[in-house]
């Protein structure tokens, strides 16, 4: 009897794009191109793997959109220099799409901001200089100003008072993250902030978070960004699935 061959075993001839792409990525990685560095012209590539331009730009887009090169009109591509934002930079799309198609993942964000962000607080009351503490007390007094005026501009500035926390820290792995998570909960905004109150009890217990940190006391400082969040949780709402028409 005849074995039928395994589905598996098929070779898949891959895409010469996805050659291209594999052989720079190694060039950057194995530091043969330098960050800051030009790669070599599209002619000089299209030389070098014998290849035509189509695969050396479907190449040269998959590395930029990873953020591994930068593409200038008129201008090679240059390697960029990596740093914390960047790479998180590179997930910013998926984490879009992931709260856009699952609905849980929405809840799942919130509940890792409120255990990030109480040890944020937690840290920036250990570690906040009085330089720390006076950028915070400046962010919080931008974040005060914008009471009564545009909800949009009370949003940012609310947002960058939690960023300002996370910079205390030192971590600039914290403070990239912490800008994410803020980024995708602001696609989920509610607008229930505009409710009769809610602003300024917003400020109120920014307050008591600045006011903690800058006594240098960790568990006030957790404690009042553990309510504060755990009040706000509301806010963020799964957007309604678009209707189709007919």
């Amino acid at each position: 009897m005849t074995q039928q061959p395994d589905a598996t075993e098929k070779i898949v001839r891959r895409k010469l794009s996805d050659e291209v792409f594999d052989r720079l990525f190694t060039m950057i990685e194995g530091g043969e191109i330098a960050p800051d560095e030009q790669l070599p012209s599209e002619r000089e590539l299209m030389a070098r793997f014998g290849v035509g331009r189509p695969a050396i730009r479907e190449a040269m887009q998959a590395l930029e959109t990873m953020g591994l090169i930068a593409i200038s009109h008129g201008e090679r591509a240059r390697v960029t220099q990596p740093n914390t934002f960047s790479v998180i930079a590179q997930i910013d799309h998926a984490g879009r799409r992931l709260l856009a198609t699952s609905p849980r993942s929405l809840d799942h964000l919130k509940e890792a901001r409120e255990f990030f962000e109480v040890g944020m607080a937690r840290e920036a009351a250990q570690r906040a200089s009085a330089a720390d503490i006076a950028r915070l007390s400046a962010a919080f007094e931008y974040n005060r100003a914008q009471l009564g005026g545009d909800p949009a501009k009370f949003v940012a500035a609310d947002m960058a008072f939690h960023t300002e926390i996370a910079a205390i820290t030192g971590n600039p792995i914290f403070e990239a993250a912490s800008r994410a998570m803020l980024q995708w909960l602001s696609r989920f905004h509610s607008g229930v902030l505009r409710w009769k109150g809610k602003e300024s009890r917003t400020i109120t217990e920014h307050k008591e978070i600045l006011e903690a940190i800058a006594a240098h006391d960790p568990d006030r400082a957790a404690d009042a960004m553990r309510g504060h969040l755990r009040r706000t949780r509301s806010r963020y709402k799964p957007r309604p699935a678009a209707t189709k028409s007919v």
